[in-house]
């Protein structure tokens, strides 16, 4: 099978597993099915896979979304969603919206080959913007986040995760931005809306009752469309229209509020935050959009970043799902979830070293955490790795891993994510979960895959190396 023919139907499988992710519990132990496990001679260990609790989108408990008016029950609509149509956007169900999967001028893999040569942008407004204040801003992120945001400097980001009391298990990935001494912005899956939004209003609770109801304050941007510009044109195509900064010294995990000039001379009604990140692995930006003076800022902002197409296209959920494979960064709810914590999930490094002694320790599920970081080996059963399969059909979410010195073929763990890379010309990657004392490079395993074991070897990632733009050495 071609590697357009293996990406093509991996689109169609996205497709079919975005609308079911995005509407039911999923909570499935990560394991084939009995009868399919049978039939290829495999006997089941109980390698479980992360517990995957994703909801549909719950009502709105008086909050107001970044989306127009639907009607009860029905999917959301981003403020881009005209914007996707007009393009020819396959639209599927996602978290509770109508997301682009891809467009009519490109394909799947033709969108993710523009993005790694040119420059994408795509709608990410569904995920949810939060902005945080107060004299116990910082306090509160460091006790529900391992990260060491008291070492964050203003308009500096960092990767991290909020992290469930007790257990310490993953209940959401997070990139968060620390605005000033104390106050922060950070982003969370949309697919976690209801699950997030509970967290924080109880641990907020907590926290007030201690320290009073003017410690913190909390707000949930709804307003805010969220477009991100990804590849290695974004950062030109960008600096055409932003006359008072220079990018050149913006730099990956920094931010800056900042003007877009349109070609009539007019500036936008607002300053948008502008984040250099992404979820691509490429070089790019995150762009927050105001609407309160403007609503209609993300559309000529998106038209604007549009306007030259041989440079600039629209692209989908498909694209952006290869190229953060690729990158070798999670899916929450397939390569994440409760059931990991930083270090089983391969994550140790968003532990930060200041947090790590146990006396001073105070975040949430440190205890559990912080021996699985000092003794990975005696504390940790599981370890998320990459691989790189043989020719065939692709291991896709859920496929077994086997032992292929073990006759019986015990199952020894899961992949989590799977896809023929664009960018490797159709090389079967995957990432997943084994058994530990398995994980390292090199290991050669079996992974089962339509019925038949396919060898594999434990591959480190990313498999396209990061393109993230840093200082000079």
């Amino acid at each position: 099978m071609s590697s357009v023919r293996s990406a093509s139907r991996s689109v169609r499988l996205l497709a079919a597993n975005l609308g079911t992710r995005s509407s039911i519990l999923l909570s499935r132990p990560l394991t084939a099915s009995p009868r399919v496990l049978r039939s290829a001679g495999v006997p089941s260990t109980g390698i479980a896979r992360p517990s995957v609790a994703i909801a549909s989108l719950p009502a709105s408990g008086g909050l107001r979304h970044a989306s127009a008016t639907t009607p009860a029950g029905s999917l959301k609509q981003t403020q881009l969603y005209d914007v996707h149509v007009a393009n020819g956007a396959k639209m599927v169900p996602f978290a509770g919206f109508s997301m682009p999967l891809q467009y009519s001028d490109l394909s799947h893999v033709e969108s993710h080959h523009w993005t790694r040569e040119k420059a994408s942008l795509f709608d990410v407004s569904h995920m949810v913007q939060h902005h945080l204040s107060g004299p116990g801003a910082l306090e509160f992120l460091m006790k529900i986040t391992p990260s060491s945001l008291d070492k964050l400097k203003p308009n500096t980001s960092t990767l991290s995760c909020l992290l469930e009391d007790g257990t310490g298990g993953i209940l959401d990935d997070t990139v968060i931005t620390r605005l000033s001494s104390d106050t922060f912005y950070f982003v969370t899956n949309a697919g976690r809306r209801a699950e997030d939004l509970a967290f924080l209003q109880a641990e907020i609770d907590i926290y007030r009752t201690k320290n009073g109801t003017e410690s913190i304050t909390w707000e949930i941007l709804d307003d805010r469309a969220l477009v991100a510009l990804q590849g290695p044109l974004a950062a030109s195509v960008l600096q055409n229209y932003v006359k008072d900064s220079d990018l050149s010294t913006l730099y990956f995990g920094n931010c800056r509020s900042l003007t877009l000039t349109f070609p009539d001379g007019s500036t936008s009604a607002e300053p948008l935050l502008v984040s250099r990140t992404g979820y691509t692995g490429e070089d790019g930006f995150e762009i927050s959009i105001p609407t309160a003076k403007d609503s209609s800022l993300p559309r000529k902002v998106t038209e604007l970043l549009l306007s030259n197409p041989e440079q600039v296209r629209l692209a989908g959920l498909a694209a952006r799902d290869s190229l953060r494979l690729e990158a070798g960064m999670c899916l929450y709810g397939s390569d994440i979830s409760t059931s990991q914590t930083p270090p089983s999930a391969s994550l140790t490094w968003l532990v930060g070293k200041e947090r790590r002694d146990p006396a001073t320790a105070n975040f949430n599920g440190a205890a559990t955490i912080l021996p699985q970081v000092a003794s990975p080996a005696k504390t940790l059963s599981q370890r998320r790795v990459g691989f790189t399969i043989e020719k065939g059909s692709p291991a896709r979410e859920g496929a077994v891993i086997v032992d292929l010195n073990d006759e019986s073929r015990a199952q020894i763990g899961v992949i989590t994510s799977g896809l023929p890379s664009p960018s490797l010309g159709g090389v079967n990657i995957a990432m997943g979960y084994i058994k530990n004392g398995l994980h390292k490079k090199g290991t050669e395993v079996g992974v089962l895959v339509r019925n038949k074991v396919r060898k594999a070897t434990v591959t480190g990632m990313p498999w396209v190396e990061s393109k993230f733009y840093r200082p000079k050495a």
